[in-house]
């Protein structure tokens, strides 16, 4: 599987083998209906909460299982590189064979008892020395050599295995995603459409008809924004990241890369970067983070706004930042 089949399923599909899904939503017939159109409305709210968060953390499997498939091609090519150098000292060690060295002692005999004279002893010895010398250092590379490319290979198939390990762990659980996607779909579909509304202005906030965007600090932030603007009413596809559908840290990815900035396609890794911003210091381009832990990111753009990718039925919007679960803020156009 290549780096371009685990970016995102909607394009063809980890961490993800260290910390299991936190939030999982129970199947609807698992548990009694709620009583009241006010409770169902809350339990799909609810819902679609714990769908962000599943989402971004298969996302971040994503992420996990790209870098574990890149370490197992640097070691696979590791192991490569050491094999050649013992292939490049096969020739010398055939050389050394045929000669017929044996060993100094044994040649050391066969000097004293072929040669002509003391000077003639005195050569041969010197020769043999000499040859000794390159003939163990030769034989001390090759087992040097032998070792570290046994070494590079065990390296190469663990790192392979883990890859392996991470990639089928992260097919199932996009499985689980798409499942519980299908769950929430449906349960949305069952409310009416004012309830509808109501439910994804409960998890993604109000829209707000006419965006204010501020002046941005710096020409890579007024960039991003523009660029997130720019995906005004681009479907929300769990996984994606462009060119005309997003899910959160998608969208983000994909504002901040057209800046020349790269961000990972994940909430919680973009969360650990840049500075750390108060709410009261929000400039245009911050990135903005809910929930605990981390599962939604958006852009602010000025006047206790933002631009982000939400859930499955609400396009990429504009809302108000005080939404529900915000959490902190980072800068990373310095």
């Amino acid at each position: 599987m290549t780096r371009s089949t685990v970016r995102g399923w909607n394009r063809g599909a980890a961490l993800a083998l260290t910390a299991g899904i936190a939030v999982a939503l129970a199947p609807a017939t698992a548990s009694a209906a709620p009583a009241t159109t006010d409770q169902t409305r809350e339990s799909v709210a609810k819902a679609g909460e714990q769908l962000q968060a599943i989402a971004e953390q298969v996302n971040q499997a994503t992420e996990a299982a790209a870098q574990q498939q890149a370490a197992a091609a640097a070691a696979g090519a590791a192991a490569d590189q050491a094999q050649a150098a013992v292939d490049a000292l096969a020739p010398q060690l055939r050389a050394i064979a045929l000669s017929g060295y044996t060993g100094s002692t044994r040649s050391r005999i066969a000097a004293f008892l072929t040669s002509g004279s003391a000077d003639d002893l005195i050569e041969q010895m010197s020769t043999l020395d000499q040859l000794a010398v390159h003939a163990d250092g030769v034989v001390a590379q090759v087992a040097g050599a032998r070792d570290t490319a046994r070494r590079a290979q065990a390296a190469a198939a663990a790192a392979q295995a883990g890859a392996e390990a991470s990639i089928a762990d992260l097919e199932d659980r996009k499985k689980k995603l798409e499942k519980e996607m299908a769950g929430y779909q449906a349960d949305l579909a069952r409310l009416s459409a004012t309830d509808q509304v109501r439910v994804q202005n409960a998890v993604a906030g109000p829209q707000v008809a006419t965006p204010s965007p501020a002046p941005a600090p710096t020409a890579a932030a007024g960039v991003a924004v523009q660029t997130a603007l720019a995906q005004l009413g681009d479907r929300y596809v769990a996984g994606a990241s462009g060119p005309d559908a997003f899910d959160c840290s998608g969208l983000t990815m994909y504002a901040y890369a057209a800046a020349g900035i790269t961000l990972s396609h994940s909430s919680r890794a973009q969360s650990t970067l840049g500075v750390r911003v108060a709410r009261a210091d929000l400039q245009p381009g911050d990135l903005v983070f809910f929930y605990t832990p981390v599962s939604h990111v958006g852009i602010y753009i000025g006047n206790g706004q933002m631009v982000h990718a939400s859930v499955p039925g609400r396009p990429v919007a504009v809302t108000g930042v005080d939404k529900s679960g915000y959490d902190w803020a980072v800068r990373v156009t310095g």
